[in-house]
Order: C-alpha cells, then sequence, then structure tokens
C-alpha cells in the first residue's frame, strides 16, 4: 500500500511537470489530419495556441475553413514540414495508406518526425504500424481520446490515454497541450489504445445499461427526468447520466455526435481483444449485441442517441435472431 502510494505522489509530480512546461513550449509546425467532429476541435486549438498549422481532409469542404488561419497539405508534404503530426481519421487502414509505399509520408518524412495516432484502432495493428515507421526513424505514438466526445475535442479539455517512446512523449507533450487538460502516458506502444478499446466498451455498456433502466422506470410509471435526477445525486451516476442523457436524450436534440458505425466498430475490437486473450465480458457482448441488430437494423449512420428510442425493438430483434440460430 505504502509503495503505491509513492508511485502515485511520483507519478502526479510528473505530471504537473508536464503541464508547467506545457505553458512555456514555443510554437511549432504541427499538423492534423482528419477534420471531422474531433479534428476540427483539436486543430482549432492548436491554432489557437499559436502554433504553425498544417491540416488536411480527405473532403475538401472539411479543409476550406482553414484557408485563412492554417496551411493546407497534402500528408506527404505535411510529413517533409511538420515537427509532430495528429491522426484523426476512422482508423488504422486510412493510416495504413498513408504510411506505405515509395510516395508515403515515410518516404518522405523529415527527421525525427513523430506522429500521434489519435484513433480507437485495434492495438496490434498500432503497434504495426510503430514497427514499420521506427525502421524510418520515425515515431508512432498512440494516443486514445476521451473526455466530452466532440465537445471535449472543441474546448480543449480531453484526456489522452498515451503509449509508445517515453521520451518522445515526454518531448511531445507540451505540444498536446493545447487540445487536452489531461495526459496519462501508460506504456509501450499499444497500451494507449488498449486502454481506449476497453475505456469504451465500459462507456457504451453504461450507455446501454442506463437504456434499461429509463424504460424499465418508465413502464413503472418514473418519467425519464426523475429518473436522470436520482442518478445524478446518487451512487448510479455517471458520464451517460450527466451528460448524455440531459444534453442529447432529454433535450430531444439527438446529437452526441458519434454514430451507431462507430460503437459497433469500439465494442466489436473490445470483444476480439477479449477473444484473444481469454477474458470474461458478458456483459460488453450483451452490449454488442444490441449494437449489431441496429446495424442489422440499418442504423449505422444514426447518432447513437437516437438508440434510447429504439432500445425495445432492439432486443425484440436480438431475441429473433438468437431463435433463429
Amino acid at each position: 500500500m505504502r509503495a503505491r502510494k509513492v508511485r502515485d505522489r511520483i507519478q502526479r509530480q510528473n505530471e504537473d511537470e508536464t503541464l508547467k512546461a506545457a505553458t512555456k513550449q514555443k510554437p511549432a509546425r504541427v499538423g492534423v489530419i482528419g477534420l471531422g467532429n474531433m479534428g476540427r476541435g483539436i486543430a482549432k486549438n492548436l491554432i489557437k495556441a499559436g502554433n504553425d498549422v498544417f491540416v488536411w481532409d480527405v473532403a475538401e469542404a472539411a479543409r476550406l475553413p482553414y484557408s485563412q488561419t492554417a496551411t493546407i497539405a497534402e500528408p506527404v508534404e505535411m510529413a517533409r514540414m511538420c515537427k509532430m503530426i495528429i491522426f484523426v481519421v476512422p482508423g488504422s487502414p486510412e493510416i495504413d495508406g498513408m504510411l506505405k509505399g515509395k510516395n508515403s509520408m515515410l518516404a518522405k518524412s523529415r527527421r525525427g518526425l513523430v506522429l500521434y495516432d489519435f484513433t480507437t484502432s485495434d492495438p496490434s495493428y498500432t503497434i504495426k504500424l510503430a514497427k514499420r515507421a521506427a525502421k524510418k526513424g520515425v515515431t508512432y505514438m498512440d494516443a486514445g481520446m476521451t473526455g466530452g466526445g466532440a465537445k471535449g475535442a472543441d474546448e480543449g479539455t480531453m484526456t489522452l490515454m498515451i503509449g509508445g517512446d517515453a521520451k518522445v512523449y515526454k518531448r511531445t507533450a507540451p505540444l498536446l497541450a493545447p487540445v487536452a487538460s489531461k495526459l496519462i502516458y501508460l506504456g509501450q506502444s499499444g497500451t494507449g489504445h488498449t486502454m481506449k478499446v476497453v475505456h469504451n466498451m465500459i462507456t457504451h455498456t453504461n450507455f446501454f445499461a442506463l437504456c434499461e433502466a429509463a424504460h424499465l422506470g418508465r413502464r413503472a410509471g418514473i418519467e425519464l427526468k426523475d429518473l436522470i435526477e436520482v442518478f445524478n445525486n446518487g451512487n448510479a451516476r455517471s458520464f451517460v447520466s450527466e451528460r448524455r442523457f440531459p444534453d442529447h436524450i432529454l433535450s430531444q436534440t439527438w446529437d452526441g455526435r458519434s454514430r451507431v458505425f462507430n460503437l459497433n466498430k469500439d465494442v466489436g475490437m473490445a470483444i476480439a481483444l477479449a477473444d484473444k486473450l481469454g477474458a470474461t465480458v458478458n456483459i460488453g457482448r450483451d452490449t454488442y449485441a444490441y449494437i449489431q441488430e441496429a446495424v442489422k437494423q440499418g442504423r449505422s449512420e444514426d447518432d447513437f442517441t437516437r438508440l434510447y428510442l429504439e432500445l425495445e425493438n432492439l432486443d425484440k430483434g436480438k431475441k429473433t435472431g438468437s431463435r433463429r440460430k
């Protein structure tokens, strides 16, 4: 117990030193690839911090708003010019395509380039990409994001869970300060993405558990707003009850800014990781069954908060599908 307290104190001291260093960081040439829900806020905050920011997105409409505030550059050019590049794209396959071949980012990169992968990705794929980058003298870091979704990215208040070279992390942490209020270094390559996969499984199972509780309460005559108020003043509170339900469901705005497609990818990776490691994730599997039923019903592009409305239909579909098997 005493040893753990010492370790915790040392970790807090290290984090404090990192944040202090961040305030002294000189502006740098930094790239952001992917200007969707998360990437927009990340780019905005890097620009606001006074960095020389390069941006890219495959969609021209996503690039246009940056014509006056940043340099619009394709990934290969970015790799020649930037000190650090952040990927905020759908996943590892998209990054893989940019790092492969004679005319790839790795073939044209500047010396000492650091790549940060902010995607939610299979950790084994991450490790493979990190090894490929290392052969070209490029450091590949994985950094899972959490802390308020797109709103957290907009406000620069995210938490990043980071894996990769410890010395490179310390050197580049100040550059990440404008986009995240909390940086947690977890260890070797792949640990950041492993943590993100585990984290997202918990987040999504919490969402469906609360949906089930809310529908149970409704059938018993308890209004949703009252149920959420009780949860948020008791031991059942969570980010889902404190933010997701009030902001996106009770408000009937249905704007959680994450698609069912993303939930399917996230929990699918957690199940695959559990199968690989022989871990028990029965609750996670139940959550995955709900999500897969939503995909089967054609809801992949729906905002995930709308699944609250469809919970009982999803449950019926799950049961019908399991009977057929």
